[in-house]
């Protein structure tokens, strides 16, 4: 009995990771700099931000507050939504991006709209911070979902501490399965190297071209949307 090879789909493959870090590091550097240092990609940022508050008071709080469930709920909507997609004999993959696109235009076409945002906790600039944060958790749960053979997309500390490792053990001829951790370096060096990209391409963008540099992760996600519907390359595993 044959299934098809999913890894041979182009919007499954180590491109799409990379391309995803890309939209991770975009979001999550240009947000933090609009939404007054609201991380969106990861929630750990914002406990310390959180915890922060407890001897220097700032804005935002509210947001960074607010984050965590609305994340929660992101990728508890995102599972169930690929349960009853895979019930019904559908990919989910295509239709989860395409939940992103429409979170993450919210976000680009609200900060637009709404720009100047006004105070960090006020209505405007958390409806825009949660949007994001969703579309990041809807990621986050992406990975988890269609993608786990591939490397974390969204969150770079496990990702950077592996490189590291079989970098070394690369560099001193160590471990007993060198060709292993060599793939396994190969693996996750793309998404490191993109999230880092995405991330100062963010920076650049938001600094430079307000909300409306929002289109280009947009345009990487749809561009991922077409590739994952694509059908899967002929050949078979058992």
């Amino acid at each position: 009995m044959t299934r098809p090879a999913r890894s041979q789909n182009p919007g499954s493959g180590p491109t799409a990771g990379a391309a995803l870090a890309f939209v991770a590091g975009f979001v999550d550097a240009a947000a933090f700099i609009a939404l007054t240092g609201l991380f969106t990609a990861h929630v750990t940022g914002n406990f310390v931000l959180i915890g922060a508050e407890l001897v220097a008071s700032s804005s935002g709080v509210v947001a960074k507050l607010l984050a965590l469930p609305v994340f929660v709920g992101a990728v508890a909507g995102a599972r169930v939504l690929a349960l009853v997609l895979e019930r019904r004999g559908v990919d989910p993959l295509p239709w989860l991006l395409a939940v992103e696109v429409a979170l993450l235009a919210g976000f680009g076409l609200c900060g637009t709209v709404w720009s100047p945002l006004g105070a960090a906790d006020g209505a405007a600039s958390i409806t825009v911070g949660m949007l994001a944060v969703a579309a990041m958790g809807l990621q986050n749960a992406v990975g988890r979902l269609s993608l786990g053979h591939l490397a974390p997309t969204t969150v770079m500390t496990v990702s950077v501490s592996q490189a590291v490792i079989d970098a070394t053990d690369l560099a001193l001829g160590s471990g007993e399965q060198r060709e292993q951790t060599r793939k396994r370096f190969l693996r996750v060096l793309p998404a490191i190297a993109a999230f880092a990209a995405g991330a100062l391409c963010g920076a650049y963008g938001i600094a430079h071209l307000a909300f409306g540099s929002i289109v280009l992760p947009l345009g990487v996600l749809v561009v991922l949307i077409v590739a994952s519907a694509a059908p899967a390359d002929a050949g078979a595993v058992p």
